[in-house]
């Protein structure tokens, strides 16, 4: 952390304006490669300011020039850690998914904004047949983005999701404390499973009876690390990497999986890396699936498989 950020943030020696302080960390944060050093910088400041403050609240208070308290140890403490590419959603602890707003930290992937549209896919397919009462699985469930989100928006749908990591599946646990506050359906509509999502071991009570199975398994090729510090280095591996070198092999092993658990006419939605869309529509059509096509993302880029169970 360069010297002039400290001390403009020492309020005992020297008086600045707020849009002053948001400058001088989005110097830092520019300096160190951050793509979007404005918008860390005010996120940053928000948490800072305490419970209650949101990005909108600081947004306000650098148009109005008004005065917002903050804790400047915390702020510079907290931008020091961005300027070192610790992901920004691990250092304020929460990471916005669809209409919710979820615990992370170190251990779990911090879902992405393309999974929403995975997300959407899904309840797109739900509300085109007409289901109140849907049975989802979430293979994968991370930081339990994808079946929560389900189970808050589809009140009466039931839903599995099965995580391996230890760490991953704790934050789960959490999630679902929390949204279960907010969504009181989800205490009992939500069930958490710890194990390997691609083995037959794992939900076989429920084989040949779900309507729909979602999922964002690991997909990275091997052969392609990632550049982006925050992802190479924080998101966990055993999230990120698909167990080959083109990434496919742990996919079509939830191609696998998804084909067992689905009833005949069922449907599956998962998300895959850009490169690997004709590989994994073919190997579904393959191993049981009809109806197969593939999704973009927000961006246009090819990311996600939909098959319907033959």
């Amino acid at each position: 952390m360069r010297v002039a950020l400290r001390l403009i943030l020492d309020i005992g020696s020297v008086v600045v304006s707020l849009n002053d302080v948001v400058r001088a960390a989005a110097a830092e944060l520019r300096a160190a490669g951050i793509e979007t050093p404005e918008h860390d910088a005010k996120l940053l400041l928000a948490e800072a300011a305490g419970d209650g403050v949101e990005l909108r609240d600081v947004d306000k208070a650098l148009l109005m020039g008004s005065r917002l308290d903050y804790d400047a140890g915390r702020f510079v403490a907290m931008v020091t850690r961005r300027v070192g590419r610790e992901p920004l959603q691990y250092i304020v602890g929460h990471a916005p998914f669809r209409y919710l707003d979820l615990q992370v930290g170190p251990g779990v992937f911090i879902p992405r904004p393309e999974t929403e549209t995975v997300v959407q896919a899904g309840l797109d397919w739900i509300t085109r047949h007409g289901m109140y009462h849907p049975r989802v699985v979430d293979l994968c469930a991370g930081s339990g983005a994808i079946g929560l989100a389900v189970a808050s928006e589809v009140p009466g749908a039931e839903v599995w999701a099965v995580e391996l990591s230890p760490e991953a599946y704790a934050w789960t646990e959490r999630n679902h404390a929390l949204v279960a506050r907010a969504y009181p359906s989800v205490a009992g509509n939500y069930h958490l499973e710890r194990g390997d999502a691609t083995s037959p071991l794992t939900l076989p009570q429920l084989d040949g009876t779900v309507d729909i199975v979602i999922s964002n398994p690991p997909y990275i090729p091997l052969a392609q690390i990632p550049e982006q510090p925050e992802v190479r280095d924080h998101d966990p591996a055993l999230a990120l990497y698909g167990g080959s070198a083109d990434g496919a092999a742990i996919p079509e092993r939830i191609i696998l999986r998804a084909a067992a658990l689905l009833r005949r006419g069922g449907a599956l939605v998962m998300e895959h890396d850009i490169s690997q869309s004709d590989r994994l529509a073919a190997f579904a059509q393959s191993n049981g699936f009809a109806q197969v096509h593939t999704g973009d993302d927000w961006t246009g880029r090819p990311r996600y498989l939909f098959a319907e169970r033959g």
